[in-house]
């Protein structure tokens, strides 16, 4: 490696070079914000003659000599890109606005030094070789006669416009005295006895952003010979980087595709930060077989994770509805299970309407859980594995038997629980796109003209009102009052659907129930809606009405979210559970145990107290000392304190002397201060 501290001028200059971008790169993708600060910096440093030169950083490359075209000495920049790319739009911008007003010595001087090699053939002139997305831009803005055009939105483009409304005649020299003095320090790098991998991640580990996506593109692709990255890079990265991206807000979900397939490859869940680490532990070889195979399944899975994001890119409307649900939900954490599903469905494995069903059964797992109020945080580890436990001769039921044979947190709620809780749960305070989900799901079950439930307009209206009119008090007595505002207001019983929300607002039933001002029949009466259609010929709204109504809508929510008719084996429990979910264990052995992902041999539950305690005080001792924890467990430096002292520490004891059933409470008491619930599981022997 050989560093220098160069001035950017000089360094553009350098003749018969080309700065390479080469694939692996990401996109160039500087905002507004930093080109305006960058061209603060030059205005104020080109305008004080005491200032003798400004630092921005560094620019690392590789000189491969083995790789030149047309004679010219080509640098491949491993970092710099984006500053290099922009210095490049602010030549440009000098280069047209010196031709626009005459200056043609001046322009013919900055086109000839920084933006092109003379004597080079057409097609390798341009000093700068951005990536294929950024050439015909580039290409484009450096012509003065012609006006820049270009289909699409172009970040390149667009950082031109603005320095080219920021250059004038008050400033042209400044701006080119301020670029004389902008200082870098140059890094080279010799493929054969530098490691440009690693020190790109050591230039990248301390702010510049990068997502885990681009380490892992740069990973793949800067460890390959020159020639194959171009081929790699068009066979794998660039089809995977098109897939997945969520065209709904335009942003790319590579980042989330490559843990959701770690996940699904190894059951375990990177931190969505250390994705890239993970990545490396499991393929630690560039360009081996292995690595390979991996990005040919990643090709493959990325167009169902692209129907996945994009559920109207599935050509089939039924399918592409229940994706739709599947998004709206935000049940992103079933990916890792639905990815290898959905393949099965692509490739013939199964049928259309299994594939619905499975769509299906997941929506009715995870709502009821929501209706019941179980965590959500249980739901990554089940949908990790659930694809392993498939039975291709029972494809659908062998899934519907896994997920009813749970217990405890994870179980799969059944009807008289759901249909208790969701009478009395407040559904109007859930997010928006949760509500509309309710609702337009049970509006549309078995609806041969379904309705859009999202049309401007339509929105969720309370029979009883928020800030009911006084008419309401006459009509009930005061217990009855007090019990719609306080128990029923925002319960499913008291909610419908309304185009006519404004208009209803918080009149009297009977009126609501009647509007129709100047014949535009906004009443319950006339509404087509089946949320409606009990209200039509109801004469009061009490406490009665609403419990009748809760009623019909919970029989109605049973048949779109069924819960599964299978029988469920008797062995079940004889699975891994989370100690949560756990039977008591007085007079049971275990058979092992796992905590954070890890085996523990142990048989007796004293043996598991201990062990899990010792590496709990290990992993936040702090917690143990700053909260009660610690004398809650009974923690203690004194073991004459306690009955039977059991050391998991140097110099700290907890009480042995309890039953199984008190050690478990005190393990998962621990497990849910220190917020790792989701992280002990017995299996009994």
């Amino acid at each position: 490696m050989k560093a220098a501290e160069t001035r950017v001028d000089r360094f553009l200059a350098s003749s018969e070079t080309a700065f390479a971008i080469p694939v692996y790169q990401r996109n160039y993708d500087w905002t507004r914000v930093q080109c305006q600060q960058l061209f603060k910096d030059i205005l104020t440093v080109g305008a004080d003659e005491n200032l003798s030169g400004h630092f921005i950083g560094s620019i690392v490359y590789v000189h491969d000599d083995v790789y030149t075209v047309s004679g010219l000495r080509e640098l491949t920049i491993i970092d710099g890109q984006q500053r290099l790319t922009t210095l490049t739009l602010i030549f440009i911008a000098l280069y047209r606005h010196a031709i626009a007003t005459g200056r043609d010595q001046q322009a013919q001087r900055i086109y000839k030094t920084y933006l092109i090699n003379e004597f080079a053939e057409d097609a390798e002139k341009l000093k700068l070789k951005p990536t294929d997305n950024n050439k015909a831009a580039l290409a484009q803005i450096m012509d003065p006669k012609e006006a820049v055009k270009i289909s699409g939105y172009s970040r390149l483009i667009e950082n031109f416009r603005f320095f080219e409304g920021g250059i004038d005649e008050s400033n042209f020299d400044v701006v080119q005295r301020g670029l004389t003095k902008l200082i870098f320090v140059d890094i080279a790098l010799d493929r054969q006895k530098d490691n440009p991998q690693r020190i790109f991640e050591s230039l990248n580990s301390t702010g510049l952003e990068l997502s885990q996506a681009d380490l892992i593109r740069n990973y793949i692709l800067m460890g390959l010979p020159r020639k194959d990255q171009e081929q790699v890079f068009r066979k794998y990265w660039e089809p995977i980087e098109t897939k997945a991206r969520n065209l709904e807000v335009n942003e790319s979900r590579v980042s989330d595709f490559i843990r959701d397939f770690l996940t699904l490859k190894q059951k375990d869940i990177p931190n969505k930060s250390a994705v890239y680490e993970k990545f490396k532990e499991r393929y630690p070889l560039p360009n081996s077989p292995e690595l390979m195979d991996a990005l040919e399944e990643l090709r493959e899975l990325s167009n169902v994770y692209a129907r996945l994001l994009n559920p109207q890119l599935e050509k089939d409307a039924f399918i592409s509805r229940e994706l739709g649900y599947i998004r709206t939900l935000e049940i992103n954490v079933a990916y890792p299970f639905l990815m290898p599903v959905y393949r099965d469905f692509t490739a013939g494995t199964i049928t259309r309407d299994e594939f619905a069903s499975v769509l299906r059964l997941v929506q009715s797992y995870v709502w009821r859980r929501f209706i019941v109020g179980l965590p959500t945080n249980a739901l990554n580890k089940i949908f990790m594995s659930l694809y392993d436990r498939i039975d291709p001769e029972e494809y659908l039921a062998s899934i519907q038997r896994s997920l009813m044979q749970r217990s405890g947190t994870q179980r799969f709620p059944r009807d008289a629980e759901v249909v208790a809780m969701l009478k009395d749960k407040d559904v109007y305070s859930t997010k928006s796109r949760t509500r509309t989900y309710f609702f337009d799901r049970l509006e549309n079950h078995n609806n041969r003209e379904p309705v859009d439930v999202t049309m401007p307009g339509i929105t969720v209206e309370h029979i009883f009102p928020q800030n009911p009119e006084p008419a309401w008090r006459s009509a009930l007595d005061p217990d009855e009052y007090a019990q719609l505002s306080e128990k029923y207001l925002n319960t499913v019983g008291n909610l419908t659907l309304s185009g006519n929300n404004g208009r209803l607002g918080n009149k009297a039933f009977v009126d609501k129930r009647d509007m129709n001002d100047s014949g535009g029949e906004q009443g319950y009466r006339f509404s087509r809606l089946w949320l409606n259609r009990d209200l039509q010929t109801l004469e009061k709204w009490g406490v009665e009405e609403v419990e009748a109504r809760a009623e019909r809508i919970a029989k109605r929510f049973l048949e779109v979210w069924p819960a599964p008719n299978v029988d469920v084996l008797a062995d079940a429990d004889s699975e891994e559970v989370n100690i949560f979910d756990a039977e008591e264990p007085r007079y049971k052995r275990l058979e092992y145990a796992l905590f954070f992902g890890s085996r523990l041999q142990v048989t007796q539950v004293a043996k598991l107290y201990a062990e899990v305690f010792e590496q709990l005080l290990a992993l936040q001792p702090e917690a143990f000392h700053d909260t009660r924890l610690g004398e809650r467990v009974q923690l203690s430096s004194d073991p004459d304190s306690l009955r039977q002292a059991v050391q998991v520490a140097d110099g700290y004891f907890i009480e042995g002397n309890i039953d199984s059933k008190s050690k478990f409470d005190r393990l998962k008491l621990a497990l849910s201060e220190l917020g790792l619930e989701e992280e002990l599981f017995v299996k009994f022997a």
